[in-house]
Protein backbone atom coordinates (compact mmCIF):
# COMPACT_ATOMS: atom_id res chain seq x y z
CA UNK A 1 0.00 0.00 0.00
CA UNK A 2 1.69 3.35 -1.38
CA UNK A 3 2.11 6.35 1.05
CA UNK A 4 -0.44 9.35 0.14
CA UNK A 5 2.00 12.44 0.05
CA UNK A 6 1.27 13.49 3.66
CA UNK A 7 1.67 10.52 5.39
CA UNK A 8 5.37 9.68 3.42
CA UNK A 9 6.32 12.53 4.76
CA UNK A 10 4.70 12.24 8.28
CA UNK A 11 5.93 8.67 8.59
CA UNK A 12 9.63 8.86 6.60
CA UNK A 13 10.46 12.12 8.75
CA UNK A 14 10.04 10.60 11.79
CA UNK A 15 11.91 7.01 11.16
CA UNK A 16 14.79 8.70 9.78
CA UNK A 17 14.60 11.30 13.02
CA UNK A 18 14.94 8.05 14.45
CA UNK A 19 17.66 7.05 13.01
CA UNK A 20 19.52 9.83 13.50
CA UNK A 21 18.82 10.32 16.84
CA UNK A 22 18.96 6.54 17.93
CA UNK A 23 15.40 7.36 19.93
CA UNK A 24 13.00 4.81 19.56
CA UNK A 25 9.50 5.00 18.06
CA UNK A 26 6.91 3.36 17.40
CA UNK A 27 5.19 2.50 13.96
CA UNK A 28 2.64 0.06 13.13
CA UNK A 29 3.42 -3.26 10.76
CA UNK A 30 1.38 -1.15 7.59
CA UNK A 31 3.78 1.92 8.32
CA UNK A 32 6.71 -0.20 8.73
CA UNK A 33 5.54 -1.79 5.08
CA UNK A 34 5.30 1.39 3.59
CA UNK A 35 8.10 2.58 4.93
CA UNK A 36 10.14 -0.59 2.58
CA UNK A 37 7.89 -0.34 0.20
CA UNK A 38 9.14 3.36 -0.27
CA UNK A 39 12.97 2.88 -0.18
CA UNK A 40 13.16 -0.07 -2.20
CA UNK A 41 11.14 2.13 -5.13
CA UNK A 42 13.90 4.69 -4.58
CA UNK A 43 16.61 2.03 -4.73
CA UNK A 44 17.72 2.77 -1.47
CA UNK A 45 18.25 -0.81 -0.11
CA UNK A 46 20.34 -0.39 2.81
CA UNK A 47 17.44 1.64 4.62
CA UNK A 48 15.04 -0.95 3.18
CA UNK A 49 17.36 -3.47 6.07
CA UNK A 50 17.36 -1.17 8.23
CA UNK A 51 13.72 -0.43 8.03
CA UNK A 52 12.85 -4.12 8.15
CA UNK A 53 14.98 -5.25 11.11
CA UNK A 54 13.53 -2.24 13.22
CA UNK A 55 9.64 -3.27 11.71
CA UNK A 56 10.70 -7.14 13.02
CA UNK A 57 12.29 -6.08 16.50
CA UNK A 58 8.40 -4.00 17.12
CA UNK A 59 6.54 -6.41 15.11
CA UNK A 60 8.14 -10.14 14.96
CA UNK A 61 5.58 -11.81 14.05
CA UNK A 62 4.50 -9.91 10.92
CA UNK A 63 4.34 -11.99 7.81
CA UNK A 64 3.96 -8.96 5.66
CA UNK A 65 7.68 -7.66 6.97
CA UNK A 66 8.96 -11.33 6.74
CA UNK A 67 7.88 -11.37 3.32
CA UNK A 68 9.43 -8.05 2.26
CA UNK A 69 13.24 -9.62 4.07
CA UNK A 70 12.93 -12.70 2.05
CA UNK A 71 12.21 -10.22 -1.13
CA UNK A 72 15.78 -8.43 -0.46
CA UNK A 73 17.80 -11.80 0.39
CA UNK A 74 16.74 -12.99 -3.30
CA UNK A 75 17.46 -9.74 -4.46
CA UNK A 76 21.27 -10.09 -2.78
CA UNK A 77 21.49 -13.57 -3.83
CA UNK A 78 21.10 -15.03 -0.73
CA UNK A 79 19.29 -18.00 -1.34
CA UNK A 80 19.95 -20.25 1.51
CA UNK A 81 18.22 -18.00 3.83
CA UNK A 82 15.61 -16.29 1.72
CA UNK A 83 14.44 -20.44 0.74
CA UNK A 84 14.69 -21.62 4.86
CA UNK A 85 12.57 -18.61 5.90
CA UNK A 86 10.12 -18.47 2.75
CA UNK A 87 9.65 -22.70 3.94
CA UNK A 88 8.61 -21.35 7.19
CA UNK A 89 6.31 -18.93 6.34
CA UNK A 90 4.42 -21.55 3.77
CA UNK A 91 3.92 -24.25 7.15
CA UNK A 92 2.53 -20.41 8.84
CA UNK A 93 0.34 -19.06 5.73
CA UNK A 94 -0.28 -22.27 3.13
CA UNK A 95 -2.66 -19.61 1.25
CA UNK A 96 -0.42 -16.78 1.60
CA UNK A 97 -0.05 -16.25 -2.70
CA UNK A 98 2.98 -13.84 -1.84
CA UNK A 99 4.55 -16.56 -0.29
CA UNK A 100 4.70 -18.99 -3.80
CA UNK A 101 5.65 -15.70 -5.59
CA UNK A 102 8.86 -15.21 -3.23
CA UNK A 103 9.03 -19.05 -3.98
CA UNK A 104 8.74 -18.82 -7.63
CA UNK A 105 11.14 -15.63 -7.78
CA UNK A 106 13.85 -18.00 -6.11
CA UNK A 107 13.75 -20.61 -8.90
CA UNK A 108 13.82 -18.11 -11.40
CA UNK A 109 17.34 -16.30 -10.18
CA UNK A 110 18.15 -20.03 -10.13
CA UNK A 111 16.61 -20.58 -13.66
CA UNK A 112 14.66 -23.05 -12.63
CA UNK A 113 11.55 -21.33 -14.60
CA UNK A 114 9.54 -24.67 -14.69
CA UNK A 115 9.95 -24.77 -10.63
CA UNK A 116 8.57 -21.17 -10.84
CA UNK A 117 5.38 -21.88 -13.22
CA UNK A 118 4.77 -24.82 -10.87
CA UNK A 119 4.83 -22.51 -7.59
CA UNK A 120 3.16 -19.47 -9.44
CA UNK A 121 0.19 -21.90 -10.37
CA UNK A 122 0.09 -22.45 -6.76
CA UNK A 123 -0.51 -18.62 -5.87
CA UNK A 124 -3.02 -18.25 -8.47
CA UNK A 125 -5.32 -20.26 -7.07
CA UNK A 126 -4.64 -18.17 -3.49
CA UNK A 127 -4.80 -14.71 -5.28
CA UNK A 128 -7.18 -12.04 -5.99
CA UNK A 129 -5.34 -10.34 -8.66
CA UNK A 130 -5.45 -12.92 -11.81
CA UNK A 131 -4.06 -10.91 -14.33
CA UNK A 132 -0.47 -9.88 -12.06
CA UNK A 133 0.44 -13.77 -11.35
CA UNK A 134 -0.47 -14.83 -15.00
CA UNK A 135 1.74 -12.15 -16.04
CA UNK A 136 5.00 -13.82 -13.96
CA UNK A 137 3.94 -17.04 -15.34
CA UNK A 138 4.15 -15.58 -19.12
CA UNK A 139 7.55 -14.31 -18.20
CA UNK A 140 8.90 -17.39 -17.15
CA UNK A 141 7.57 -19.29 -20.38
CA UNK A 142 9.11 -16.35 -21.83
CA UNK A 143 12.21 -17.43 -20.47
CA UNK A 144 12.08 -20.61 -21.34
CA UNK A 145 11.17 -19.60 -25.16
CA UNK A 146 7.95 -21.38 -25.21
CA UNK A 147 6.10 -18.75 -27.05
CA UNK A 148 2.74 -20.27 -27.22
CA UNK A 149 2.23 -20.64 -23.54
CA UNK A 150 3.02 -17.25 -22.43
CA UNK A 151 1.17 -15.75 -25.26
CA UNK A 152 -1.39 -17.52 -24.15
CA UNK A 153 -0.95 -16.45 -20.40
CA UNK A 154 -0.48 -12.92 -21.30
CA UNK A 155 -4.06 -13.58 -23.36
CA UNK A 156 -5.44 -14.57 -20.13
CA UNK A 157 -4.24 -11.76 -18.59
CA UNK A 158 -6.46 -9.84 -20.99
CA UNK A 159 -9.61 -11.87 -20.04
CA UNK A 160 -9.19 -10.43 -16.56
CA UNK A 161 -8.28 -6.98 -17.49
CA UNK A 162 -9.14 -5.56 -21.20
CA UNK A 163 -7.01 -2.73 -21.27
CA UNK A 164 -3.66 -4.32 -20.02
CA UNK A 165 -1.62 -3.11 -22.77
CA UNK A 166 1.54 -4.82 -21.46
CA UNK A 167 0.28 -8.25 -22.08
CA UNK A 168 -0.78 -7.39 -25.34
CA UNK A 169 2.53 -6.05 -26.29
CA UNK A 170 3.62 -9.18 -24.80
CA UNK A 171 1.66 -11.08 -27.22
CA UNK A 172 2.50 -9.33 -30.00
CA UNK A 173 6.03 -9.76 -29.38
CA UNK A 174 5.53 -13.96 -29.17
CA UNK A 175 4.04 -13.97 -32.18
CA UNK A 176 6.96 -11.40 -33.72
CA UNK A 177 9.52 -14.13 -32.37
CA UNK A 178 7.52 -16.98 -34.37
CA UNK A 179 7.61 -14.66 -37.13
CA UNK A 180 3.62 -15.25 -37.27
CA UNK A 181 2.82 -11.97 -38.41
CA UNK A 182 -0.45 -13.28 -40.51
CA UNK A 183 -1.78 -14.80 -36.85
CA UNK A 184 -0.69 -11.44 -35.18
CA UNK A 185 -2.82 -9.26 -37.58
CA UNK A 186 -5.74 -11.65 -37.21
CA UNK A 187 -5.57 -11.00 -33.20
CA UNK A 188 -5.11 -8.10 -33.19
CA UNK A 189 -8.12 -7.03 -35.34
CA UNK A 190 -10.19 -9.39 -33.10
CA UNK A 191 -8.96 -7.13 -30.60
CA UNK A 192 -9.86 -3.90 -32.21
CA UNK A 193 -13.41 -5.05 -33.40
CA UNK A 194 -14.11 -5.03 -29.88
CA UNK A 195 -12.55 -1.86 -28.91
CA UNK A 196 -11.73 0.23 -32.03
CA UNK A 197 -10.79 2.91 -30.51
CA UNK A 198 -7.25 1.45 -28.95
CA UNK A 199 -4.65 3.22 -30.09
CA UNK A 200 -1.87 0.57 -28.93
CA UNK A 201 -3.80 -2.15 -30.97
CA UNK A 202 -3.99 0.32 -34.14
CA UNK A 203 0.16 0.86 -33.95
CA UNK A 204 0.84 -2.58 -33.08
CA UNK A 205 -1.65 -3.93 -36.82
CA UNK A 206 0.31 -1.01 -38.33
CA UNK A 207 4.25 -2.37 -37.36
CA UNK A 208 2.68 -6.38 -38.50
CA UNK A 209 1.33 -5.36 -41.77
CA UNK A 210 4.74 -3.18 -42.53
CA UNK A 211 6.55 -6.46 -41.69
CA UNK A 212 4.89 -8.56 -44.39
CA UNK A 213 5.13 -5.04 -46.65
CA UNK A 214 1.78 -4.71 -46.85
CA UNK A 215 2.21 -0.51 -46.37
CA UNK A 216 -1.05 0.50 -47.72
CA UNK A 217 -2.83 -1.36 -44.85
CA UNK A 218 0.11 -0.42 -42.15
CA UNK A 219 -0.81 2.90 -43.15
CA UNK A 220 -4.13 3.17 -42.21
CA UNK A 221 -3.45 1.14 -39.60
CA UNK A 222 -1.21 4.18 -38.10
CA UNK A 223 -3.42 6.75 -39.60
CA UNK A 224 -6.44 5.70 -37.08
CA UNK A 225 -3.71 5.71 -34.33
CA UNK A 226 -2.84 9.18 -34.66
CA UNK A 227 -6.55 10.55 -35.45
CA UNK A 228 -7.52 8.61 -32.08
CA UNK A 229 -4.44 9.97 -30.58
CA UNK A 230 -2.27 12.70 -31.75
CA UNK A 231 0.15 12.85 -29.45
CA UNK A 232 1.30 9.51 -30.26
CA UNK A 233 4.97 9.46 -31.26
CA UNK A 234 5.95 6.29 -32.13
CA UNK A 235 2.84 5.97 -34.15
CA UNK A 236 4.30 9.24 -36.20
CA UNK A 237 7.12 7.79 -36.41
CA UNK A 238 5.86 4.09 -38.11
CA UNK A 239 3.61 6.08 -39.97
CA UNK A 240 6.14 8.02 -41.94
CA UNK A 241 8.71 5.61 -42.39
CA UNK A 242 5.72 3.77 -44.05
CA UNK A 243 5.65 6.88 -46.09
CA UNK A 244 8.89 6.45 -46.86
CA UNK A 245 8.31 3.26 -48.68
CA UNK A 246 6.02 4.03 -50.19
CA UNK A 247 8.02 6.82 -51.94
CA UNK A 248 5.95 9.86 -50.56
CA UNK A 249 8.77 11.61 -49.04
CA UNK A 250 7.24 14.82 -48.60
CA UNK A 251 4.69 13.32 -46.08
CA UNK A 252 7.13 11.03 -44.71
CA UNK A 253 8.99 14.61 -43.76
CA UNK A 254 5.72 16.22 -42.28
CA UNK A 255 5.28 13.03 -39.92
CA UNK A 256 8.79 13.02 -38.62
CA UNK A 257 8.51 16.76 -38.01
CA UNK A 258 5.46 16.38 -35.85
CA UNK A 259 7.49 14.10 -33.96
CA UNK A 260 9.93 17.08 -33.24
CA UNK A 261 7.21 19.40 -32.26
CA UNK A 262 6.18 16.15 -29.87
CA UNK A 263 8.78 15.27 -28.12
CA UNK A 264 13.21 15.65 -28.04
CA UNK A 265 15.05 15.81 -31.18
CA UNK A 266 16.68 12.94 -32.04
CA UNK A 267 19.15 12.48 -34.56
CA UNK A 268 17.45 9.07 -36.04
CA UNK A 269 14.99 11.68 -36.58
CA UNK A 270 17.00 14.62 -38.29
CA UNK A 271 18.73 11.27 -40.33
CA UNK A 272 15.60 10.20 -41.73
CA UNK A 273 14.28 13.62 -42.63
CA UNK A 274 17.73 14.28 -44.49
CA UNK A 275 17.22 11.04 -46.45
CA UNK A 276 13.90 12.30 -47.25
CA UNK A 277 15.32 15.48 -48.41
CA UNK A 278 18.19 13.54 -50.65
CA UNK A 279 15.57 10.94 -52.15
CA UNK A 280 13.70 14.46 -53.38
CA UNK A 281 17.09 15.59 -54.96
CA UNK A 282 17.26 18.42 -52.55
CA UNK A 283 20.48 17.95 -51.28
CA UNK A 284 20.51 21.76 -49.45
CA UNK A 285 17.67 20.52 -47.26
CA UNK A 286 19.33 17.43 -46.58
CA UNK A 287 22.74 18.06 -45.85
CA UNK A 288 21.20 21.02 -43.40
CA UNK A 289 18.88 17.97 -41.56
CA UNK A 290 21.86 15.40 -41.35
CA UNK A 291 23.87 18.81 -39.63
CA UNK A 292 20.99 18.77 -37.35
CA UNK A 293 21.82 14.97 -36.78
CA UNK A 294 25.58 15.08 -36.02
CA UNK A 295 25.07 17.70 -33.84
CA UNK A 296 22.67 15.95 -31.74
CA UNK A 297 25.14 12.88 -31.99
CA UNK A 298 28.44 13.80 -33.24
CA UNK A 299 29.09 9.70 -33.21
CA UNK A 300 26.60 9.10 -35.22
CA UNK A 301 28.58 7.75 -38.28
CA UNK A 302 25.50 7.55 -40.46
CA UNK A 303 25.35 11.05 -40.36
CA UNK A 304 28.95 11.69 -41.34
CA UNK A 305 28.97 9.61 -44.01
CA UNK A 306 25.91 10.80 -45.39
CA UNK A 307 26.86 14.48 -45.63
CA UNK A 308 30.43 12.92 -47.33
CA UNK A 309 29.22 11.06 -49.83
CA UNK A 310 26.62 14.05 -51.04
CA UNK A 311 29.50 16.14 -51.69
CA UNK A 312 31.56 13.28 -52.90
CA UNK A 313 28.35 12.40 -55.52
CA UNK A 314 28.78 16.43 -56.49
CA UNK A 315 32.24 15.76 -56.93
CA UNK A 316 33.21 18.78 -53.77
CA UNK A 317 36.03 16.50 -52.77
CA UNK A 318 37.58 19.56 -50.68
CA UNK A 319 34.41 19.82 -48.85
CA UNK A 320 33.77 15.84 -48.19
CA UNK A 321 37.54 15.63 -47.08
CA UNK A 322 36.45 18.23 -44.74
CA UNK A 323 33.41 17.03 -43.12
CA UNK A 324 34.83 13.12 -43.12
CA UNK A 325 37.87 14.83 -40.76
CA UNK A 326 35.74 16.40 -38.48
CA UNK A 327 34.09 12.64 -37.84
CA UNK A 328 37.58 11.33 -37.57
CA UNK A 329 38.70 14.39 -35.02
CA UNK A 330 35.42 12.95 -32.98
CA UNK A 331 36.29 8.95 -33.12
CA UNK A 332 39.43 8.00 -34.84
CA UNK A 333 38.63 4.49 -34.15
CA UNK A 334 35.81 3.89 -36.49
CA UNK A 335 37.08 2.43 -39.89
CA UNK A 336 33.77 2.91 -41.66
CA UNK A 337 35.64 6.82 -41.31
CA UNK A 338 38.78 6.19 -42.59
CA UNK A 339 37.50 4.21 -45.78
CA UNK A 340 35.48 7.45 -46.78
CA UNK A 341 39.09 9.17 -46.04
CA UNK A 342 41.15 6.79 -48.18
CA UNK A 343 38.03 7.06 -51.30
CA UNK A 344 38.20 11.07 -50.87
CA UNK A 345 42.01 11.47 -50.67
CA UNK A 346 42.03 9.30 -53.77
CA UNK A 347 39.62 11.42 -55.73
CA UNK A 348 42.04 14.44 -55.18
CA UNK A 349 44.91 12.19 -55.86
CA UNK A 350 46.64 12.56 -52.54
CA UNK A 351 47.64 9.33 -52.63
CA UNK A 352 49.97 8.65 -49.86
CA UNK A 353 46.74 10.26 -47.78
CA UNK A 354 44.99 7.44 -49.05
CA UNK A 355 47.67 4.74 -47.87
CA UNK A 356 47.88 6.05 -44.63
CA UNK A 357 43.66 5.94 -44.47
CA UNK A 358 44.15 2.24 -45.42
CA UNK A 359 46.76 1.43 -42.77
CA UNK A 360 44.54 2.47 -40.58
CA UNK A 361 41.08 0.35 -41.40
CA UNK A 362 43.96 -2.42 -41.10
CA UNK A 363 45.26 -1.41 -37.58
CA UNK A 364 41.54 -1.73 -36.59
CA UNK A 365 40.90 -4.74 -37.83
CA UNK A 366 38.97 -3.94 -40.96
CA UNK A 367 40.24 -6.52 -43.17
CA UNK A 368 37.82 -6.79 -45.62
CA UNK A 369 39.12 -7.72 -49.44
CA UNK A 370 38.43 -4.18 -50.64
CA UNK A 371 40.97 -2.23 -48.26
CA UNK A 372 43.84 -5.01 -48.87
CA UNK A 373 43.26 -4.51 -52.78
CA UNK A 374 42.70 -0.69 -52.04
CA UNK A 375 46.22 -0.23 -50.34
CA UNK A 376 47.76 -2.63 -52.98
CA UNK A 377 46.82 -0.55 -56.00
CA UNK A 378 47.82 2.29 -54.27
CA UNK A 379 51.55 1.73 -52.97
CA UNK A 380 51.84 0.03 -56.96
CA UNK A 381 50.72 3.12 -58.18
CA UNK A 382 53.39 5.22 -55.93
CA UNK A 383 55.94 2.76 -57.39
CA UNK A 384 55.45 1.31 -54.00
CA UNK A 385 55.77 -2.26 -55.43
CA UNK A 386 57.86 -4.09 -52.53
CA UNK A 387 55.01 -2.96 -50.23
CA UNK A 388 52.21 -3.83 -52.07
CA UNK A 389 53.71 -7.27 -52.69
CA UNK A 390 53.67 -7.70 -48.72
CA UNK A 391 50.34 -6.94 -48.02
CA UNK A 392 48.70 -8.78 -50.93
CA UNK A 393 50.89 -11.66 -49.20
CA UNK A 394 49.39 -10.98 -46.08
CA UNK A 395 45.77 -10.57 -47.91
CA UNK A 396 46.23 -14.27 -49.63
CA UNK A 397 46.59 -15.51 -46.00
CA UNK A 398 42.89 -14.49 -44.87
CA UNK A 399 41.46 -14.95 -48.62
CA UNK A 400 42.49 -17.85 -50.46
CA UNK A 401 41.64 -17.88 -53.76
CA UNK A 402 40.44 -15.01 -54.69
CA UNK A 403 41.20 -13.77 -58.33
CA UNK A 404 41.73 -10.22 -57.06
CA UNK A 405 44.46 -11.45 -55.07
CA UNK A 406 45.96 -13.64 -57.73
CA UNK A 407 46.25 -11.26 -60.50
CA UNK A 408 47.90 -9.05 -58.82
CA UNK A 409 49.92 -10.97 -56.89
CA UNK A 410 50.88 -12.65 -60.27
CA UNK A 411 51.53 -8.81 -61.57
CA UNK A 412 54.36 -7.76 -59.11
CA UNK A 413 56.21 -11.38 -59.15
CA UNK A 414 56.60 -11.22 -62.77
CA UNK A 415 58.05 -7.82 -62.07
CA UNK A 416 60.23 -8.45 -59.75
CA UNK A 417 61.10 -11.18 -62.51
CA UNK A 418 60.11 -14.34 -60.54
CA UNK A 419 58.37 -16.13 -63.11
CA UNK A 420 57.69 -19.30 -61.90
CA UNK A 421 55.62 -17.86 -58.91
CA UNK A 422 54.08 -15.63 -61.38
CA UNK A 423 53.00 -18.19 -63.55
CA UNK A 424 51.93 -20.02 -60.50
CA UNK A 425 49.67 -17.30 -59.72
CA UNK A 426 48.24 -16.22 -63.48
CA UNK A 427 47.54 -19.86 -63.82
CA UNK A 428 45.34 -19.69 -60.51
CA UNK A 429 43.67 -16.39 -61.38
CA UNK A 430 42.96 -17.30 -64.65
CA UNK A 431 41.45 -21.36 -63.39
CA UNK A 432 39.27 -18.99 -60.76
CA UNK A 433 37.70 -16.08 -63.21
CA UNK A 434 39.45 -15.82 -66.84
CA UNK A 435 37.35 -12.69 -67.43
CA UNK A 436 38.85 -11.01 -64.77
CA UNK A 437 42.53 -10.85 -66.42
CA UNK A 438 41.65 -7.04 -67.68
CA UNK A 439 43.20 -5.99 -63.89
CA UNK A 440 46.76 -7.69 -64.96
CA UNK A 441 46.19 -5.25 -67.76
CA UNK A 442 44.98 -1.66 -66.08
CA UNK A 443 47.90 -1.89 -63.01
CA UNK A 444 50.66 -3.75 -64.74
CA UNK A 445 50.41 -3.20 -68.84
CA UNK A 446 53.79 -3.90 -69.28
CA UNK A 447 53.71 -6.91 -67.56
CA UNK A 448 50.52 -8.18 -69.49
CA UNK A 449 52.35 -7.59 -72.69
CA UNK A 450 55.29 -9.61 -71.61
CA UNK A 451 55.52 -12.91 -73.61
CA UNK A 452 55.27 -15.38 -71.06
CA UNK A 453 51.86 -14.12 -69.52
CA UNK A 454 50.57 -13.98 -72.93
CA UNK A 455 51.04 -17.62 -73.63
CA UNK A 456 50.03 -18.89 -70.23
CA UNK A 457 46.84 -17.11 -71.29
CA UNK A 458 46.54 -18.38 -75.20
CA UNK A 459 47.19 -21.50 -73.60
CA UNK A 460 44.98 -21.41 -70.64
CA UNK A 461 42.32 -20.46 -73.51
CA UNK A 462 42.89 -23.60 -75.69
CA UNK A 463 41.92 -25.89 -73.51
CA UNK A 464 39.63 -24.19 -71.46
Amino acid sequence: MPFTPKENNIALSKFESMLKTNSVYFFDSIEFEQIIHYYLDSGKNSLAKKAIKLGLAQHPKSILLKLLQAELLIFDGDVEKASSLLKELQAIEPTNEEVYVQQANLCSKRNDHLGAINLLKIALAYTDDEADILSMIGMEYLFLDNFDEARLNFAKCLEVDFEDYSSLYNIIYCFDMESKNTEAITYLNEYIDKDPYCEVAWHQLGRQYFIIENYVEALRAFDYAVLIDEYFVGAYLEKAKTLEELNNFEDAIENYKITLELDDATSFVFLRIGECYEKLNNSKQAIHYYKKAVHEDPLLDKGWIAITNIYVKGKKFRKALFYIDKAIEIDEQNSIYWRKYAEINLNLDLFEEAVHAFYQCLKLNDFDITIWIGLSDTLCYLGEYEEALKNLLKASSYFRNFAEIEYRLSGLCFLFKNYKKGATHLNSALNIDFEYQFVLKEIFPNVFKMKEVQDIISSFKKTS
